[in-house]
């Protein structure tokens, strides 16, 4: 008998935990982060601040937001660029769900575009999937980026994006993905950011990331992530972080896997607030 009841209380226990964690997928936070490295002598100091919109982990197989929500939510902030970093999903008929979220990120127009870099979960298509999954990206005017970078002009100032490949499936090369940067902002778009501990020689100003989901399921201490790189065993899952001097982000990321439901999480949309500093030869040629 009092198995029984010993029986009847922890399978209430549980449904009551599972039902709160299934809820809290759905209580969306947006998160806004100021980084102020300008350069305080510039005549232009007071420039508004370049906003990025920040989304990791929608693994569209258990997404926290519908396209039509993300839009509601998005849709009076004003947006200098996306950036998106990693975990789309991880099945092949998953692909075509993708395309209204990115129909959303094209109606919010971000002035220079939107950016994107591949997670582990993406790199679990075979081949065929994944060129398709890139495809529809590109489509959709993604600028998808492999150890590569692009250099974009901001009012005078040059802002690098550095697009670092997926460390945990050993496919980051850093150096290449550095190849041909001059002075200027680098901002450093990256899956896992246990790339960090690599990059004691690299600049950067500021690195974006994902991966951890907060640990999802971080109660008491998640615990599972222990085999997921140096980084949880320093204590940096999520939010804002230093290593070697230099400033970077963990998201929390929209969506989770395996058990969709999240304890001590919660999704997570950041919008950075970065302002870009002036280079020697810039206020220079600012002061003509």
């Amino acid at each position: 008998m009092f198995g029984w009841i010993l029986t009847i209380l922890l399978v209430s226990l549980l449904t009551i935990v599972f039902y709160k964690g299934y809820k809290n997928t759905k209580r969306v936070v947006i998160n806004q982060i100021t980084i102020d490295s300008s350069n305080k002598s510039s005549k232009n100091s007071n420039t508004r601040p370049f906003r990025i919109l920040h989304l990791s982990d929608l693994h569209l197989e258990n997404i926290s937001i519908s396209p039509k929500e993300l839009y509601e939510t998005l849709k009076d902030e004003p947006i200098d660029l996306i950036a998106v970093t990693g975990d789309f999903l991880d099945r092949k008929r998953t692909i075509p769900k993708l395309k209204p979220y990115l129909q959303v990120l094209n109606q919010l127009a971000p002035e220079y575009g939107i950016y994107a870099v591949f997670g582990n979960h993406d790199y679990v298509l075979r081949k065929k999937n994944f060129q398709e999954l890139k495809k529809v990206l590109e489509e959709y005017n993604c600028k998808t980026m492999q150890n590569e970078n692009d250099t974009l002009m901001i009012e005078g100032r040059k802002l690098h994006i550095i697009g670092i490949d997926d460390y945990s499936t050993k496919r980051s090369q850093i150096e290449k993905s550095y190849e041909n940067i001059e002075n200027g902002y680098n901002l450093v778009l990256t899956h896992d950011p246990n790339v960090v501990l690599g990059m004691k020689d690299y600049h950067y100003d500021y690195l974006l990331s994902g991966h951890f989901h907060g640990g999802q399921i971080h109660w008491p201490k998640p615990f599972h992530l222990v085999k997921m790189g140096k980084l949880v065993r320093m204590n940096m899952v999520k939010g804002l972080h230093q290593h070697d001097g230099k400033t970077f982000y963990i998201s929390e990321g929209l969506g989770q896997t395996a058990l969709n439901i999240r304890l001590g999480s919660r999704p997570e949309i950041t919008i950075h607030s970065i302002m870009l500093p002036f280079t020697k030869d810039e206020r220079e040629v600012e002061a003509v």
